[in-house]
This record gives structure tokens, C-alpha cells and sequence, in this order.
């Protein structure tokens, strides 16, 4: 009898199928062999193929794609799994990366927290864990961000170890200053609820970019990055008075016209120069 979730053994084969359809069945066996490596790893290629009734070639291809895409990683089986003539069998088992397609409680239990500390200590604790928390995101690296000379070197340098942290960020000239693009945000649904996590994080970029920054928009907030307007020497006074508060005005930036505007989510509209909106 087959499994819940386990590929149709009589489907054609991914390139006798249209695109669209090809791409579905394709995805829908490697979430298959990822769910078992979730519920039996580690666990090896052959089980995986008897189980969801695949050929091996199939199955070693899904493992290579999770194993390449950091979801999945192989180690040496067990003496057990090792009985017979051949090379040795190896073993394979989910990374925290691929556990996160199939949902956590992380998200929910952080939330919880912070709302229990909120209720039983005051609003006030829940900022004083937010600037808590971007301190050891920034680490030690940030006493050498501050050492970089230029706001724009700074701003290059914060994007590297952003993106070493996993909040996949580039720094990128932009009209009188850079924009600081995060593509990513493992906070974003808790700060959804707690703004104090953005209003921090933009703090601590303001402090240690030594300039007056400005946030244009937030994942949290339901828009495609967290942008930080970042000015340079010799921009116009407007953005220097501009500020660092997450949730203060509403900004739509004029662009050139080959470009496109970006706005926050939160309050009235206010106009400031910038450069190319991210991809």
C-alpha cells in the first residue's frame, strides 16, 4: 500500500511532460523524499527509492538537488546499513535548512515570548531585548564596520556580514546616498507583530553607519525587501533630517523615469531623492 504524499509510481517521466507539469511532479517527489528523510533519516538512497517506489537514478538525483540546494547531507551509514559486497552506504538526513519547508513553531513561540514579556515587565522590555538582540546579530564585526572610512564603505561592509547572518543584503548606490536591501528577514513574522525588532535594527545601522538612515520599507511590513535609505557626504539636508524612526513618515522616493518608486507601509507621504529600486 502507498504512503500518504508518495509519487504516483505510474507517472510519466519529467521530460515527457509539458513544462509546467514536469516542474509540478518534479517538485512534488523531491518534497516526497524530503519528507521521509524528515520522518525516517537518516535514512539511504535505496530505502528512499523502496519506499516511495522510485528508480535509484530518480532518487539520487532529488538527494543531489536538496544536497546541492544545503537542505540535505549525506553521511556514512550505519554498520547495519553497510551489510553486503559494494561500496560503502551512505546515509541521508534534513539540515535545519531543509526542515524549514515543512514549518516550525519558532515563529509562534518567539511571538508568545515576547508577548508574555511585554504583559508581566511593560512594553519597555521588549525594546530593551530587540537592541539586545541586534547587538549580538552585529557581533564583534561591527567594531570593524566602524573602522571603514566612507558611510558607503560602511554601509558595503554591514551588507556582507547581513548576508553572512542570512538576510541575503547588498548595498547599492542610489541618487545622493546607498540602499541597504535585506531580501531576507528570519524575523519577519515575529516583527509583523513586534516593530521594535525594525526600529532597533535601524538604530544600530544608523549608529554604526555614523549617518542619519532612513527605512523605506520592510518584509514585515509586506513589502519585497527591508530597505535603509543610507546618505552620503554632501547630500541634500532633507535626508540627514529625515531620522531613524521605523515607524515615523510614510516616504515615496521619486526615481528617474526608467525607474520605479518605493514606498513604506506606514503613515502620510513624504519625498525624498533615491536611486534604482531593488530587484
Amino acid at each position: 500500500m502507498k504512503t500518504a504524499g508518495r509519487p504516483d509510481a505510474g507517472e510519466r517521466p519529467v521530460d515527457e511532460q509539458g513544462p509546467d507539469q514536469g516542474a509540478a511532479a518534479d517538485g512534488g517527489t523531491r518534497l516526497a523524499v524530503a519528507r521521509l528523510l524528515l520522518e525516517q533519516g537518516p535514512i539511504t538512497a535505496a530505502a528512499v527509492a523502496a519506499e516511495l517506489e522510485l528508480s535509484a537514478p530518480a532518487v539520487r538525483r532529488h538527494l543531489d538537488a536538496l544536497i546541492a540546494d544545503g537542505e540535505a547531507e549525506a553521511r556514512q551509514a550505519s554498520r547495519r546499513a553497510n551489510r553486503g559486497r559494494g561500496r560503502p552506504a551512505r546515509e541521508y538526513l534534513l539540515t535545519d535548512a531543509g526542515r524549514v519547508r515543512f514549518g516550525h513553531g519558532y515563529d509562534d513561540l518567539a511571538a508568545s515570548a515576547l508577548r508574555f514579556l511585554a504583559e508581566t515587565v511593560g512594553g519597555g522590555a521588549v525594546s530593551a531585548f530587540a537592541e539586545n538582540r541586534v547587538l549580538e546579530l552585529l557581533g564583534p564585526q561591527a567594531e570593524q564596520i566602524r573602522r571603514v572610512s566612507s558611510p558607503d564603505a560602511r554601509a558595503d561592509a554591514l551588507a556582507k556580514l547581513l548576508t553572512a547572518r542570512g538576510y541575503a543584503a547588498q548595498a547599492r548606490e542610489a541618487g545622493h546616498g546607498v540602499q541597504l536591501c535585506q531580501h531576507h528577514c528570519p524575523v519577519a513574522h515575529v516583527a509583523a507583530e513586534f516593530p521594535e525588532l525594525c526600529e532597533a535594527e535601524t538604530r544600530a545601522f544608523a549608529q554604526l553607519l555614523g549617518t542619519h538612515v532612513q527605512r523605506l520599507a520592510t518584509i514585515a511590513r509586506g513589502d519585497a525587501a527591508c530597505t535603509t535609505h543610507v546618505p552620503l557626504e554632501g547630500a541634500p539636508d532633507v535626508l540627514r533630517r529625515l531620522g531613524t524612526d521605523h515607524s515615523g513618515p510614510r516616504a515615496t522616493v521619486p526615481v528617474p523615469p526608467e525607474d520605479h518608486a518605493l514606498t513604506t507601509t506606514t503613515g502620510p507621504t513624504t519625498t525624498v531623492p533615491t536611486g534604482r529600486q531593488p530587484e
